[in-house]
């Protein structure tokens, strides 16, 4: 049963409210499949899952009245209440199924009461022995089957490895930019010839000409710029700035200016000005130790275990039809996309970066405090270190103390519950001791 849906021979919604309210995100969220238990009560139980489909169906109540004196004779009525515009199809096949139990002497034993959390139990209950039985999520990645005829690949190129190397990965991808590492000797002048011509294709429009002169300003007023910053200061599309990247910078890979974009033939390891152009990696560090946990974070994490989905609990792909209107409303490719906010490559007091890693320059850290630990050996900048730049060694981990104690103020002042102007409350936090605890799969 599901809402908006056809009628099939199971229930989705076993366990009540809670399994009403899954239905209900399932239905909401289109990108999920349909899930269906044929042993709810088993939280071991491997679903199998549903493709939602559009569809033009007529749900139909059909009432069949019959005499009691005359059995036969019977009245049907029909009556059409509704139009069911989305359908779930179970077309997959069922993963295999493992169930809690141990054999012994040839008769099997439940182990449900052993493993599963029913109601309030004493301490003797935890510290028993647990029997092992850790089965995995799913056996199978897929649910329908796939041919697949093992061939040659007839365009693919068999390279020679060396077998001295190790911590090989995939092969770059090809975007004719021009890679440096700190301790290459010199820096690029000029960009590589595949970049002009690259751009050259898809250089057709003026706003694509206009798109390069602002490019090429940008560097020559500033010679090294974050992928963020250039987005935040620029309504040119990523696809687009892909493109115009190689043709005015170098991309470095090591050092104080990992991650930048360094304009051709500017060497920032000669010049001690380029000092406020390195680049800070900062991550909010999550800990009792600090002040604050994982939950009193404002920021949300990329990935949660929390939010974890199955593979096979997700809709596949699938192309979308055209619309007519919508490309008679645009004049060729998007070249063009709202640029990204300020926090996303500046930090000022008070302020909360969007994400748990951020990459800042430190000309963007619009701090005085911060500003004055940069600036502390100006005009006397001797050597430049490959941790810490032109800056005092151990530079880095001061500012990262002091972005951290800002935004703990910061996370504090939000949610005042969370150990404020408590710390030894959270140093017996950080030093409790953590007793095993059994969790049970609520159904």
């Amino acid at each position: 049963r599901c809402s908006g849906s056809s009628v099939f021979g199971g229930d989705v919604s076993e366990g009540g409210e809670e399994g009403e309210l899954e239905e209900k995100q399932t239905f909401s969220d289109p990108s999920r499949r349909l899930e269906l238990r044929f042993r709810p009560q088993d939280p071991f139980c491997h679903s199998v899952c549903g493709n939602r489909l559009p569809s033009t169906n007529l749900l139909l109540r059909v009432r069949r009245r019959v005499r009691k004196k005359d059995p036969k004779d019977a009245e049907i009525q029909m009556d059409i209440v509704g139009i069911i515009a989305t359908t779930y199809k179970f077309q997959g096949m069922v993963d295999f199924q493992c169930l809690a139990v141990n054999s012994l002497n040839g008769e099997d034993t439940s182990l449900y009461d052993k493993i599963i959390l029913r109601k309030a139990e004493s301490p003797a209950f935890f510290e028993q022995d647990v029997p092992n039985f850790l089965p995995p999520a799913i056996f199978s990645r897929l649910d329908c089957p796939v041919d697949y005829f093992y061939r040659p690949d007839s365009q693919q190129k068999t390279t020679r490895v060396r077998k001295n190397l190790i911590g090989l990965a995939r092969a770059r991808r090809q975007n004719n930019a021009v890679f440096v590492s700190f301790n290459d000797p010199s820096v690029p002048t000029e960009c590589l010839p595949a970049a002009k011509q690259n751009w050259a294709r898809f250089c057709m429009k003026e706003s694509d000409r206009r798109a390069e002169a602002n490019i090429r300003e940008m560097f020559e007023r500033r010679p090294i710029w974050s992928r963020n910053a250039l987005k935040a200061n620029t309504n040119i599309h990523p696809e687009k700035l892909k493109l115009l990247l190689p043709l005015f910078a170098y991309y470095m890979v090591t050092g104080p200016w990992r991650c930048l974009w360094v304009r051709l033939g500017y060497d920032p390891r000669k010049n001690p000005d380029s000092k406020k152009y390195q680049m800070l990696d900062y991550r909010i560090r999550c800990s009792s130790k600090y002040g604050h946990t994982v939950p009193n974070i404002p920021v949300k994490a990329k990935r949660s275990a929390h939010n974890y989905s199955l593979s096979i609990t997700l809709n596949k792909a699938v192309p979308q039809a055209a619309n007519v209107m919508d490309s008679l409303s645009q004049d060729g490719p998007s070249t063009s996309r709202a640029p990204l906010p300020e926090s996303s490559y500046i930090f000022r007091d008070g302020m909360l970066p969007p994400h748990r890693q951020m990459f800042y320059q430190l000309c963007d850290l619009e701090v005085d405090s911060i500003k004055d630990v940069i600036e502390q050996n100006s005009g006397n900048e001797r050597a430049c270190d490959e941790r810490d730049g032109w800056c005092v060694v151990g530079t880095t981990d001061k500012l990262r103390d002091l972005i951290s104690a800002m935004i703990r103020k910061v996370v504090r002042e939000k949610k005042p519950g969370t150990c404020k102007n408590k710390p030894s409350i959270c140093k017996i936090l950080s030093s409790a001791c953590v007793l095993p605890v059994r969790f049970a799969i609520s159904q």
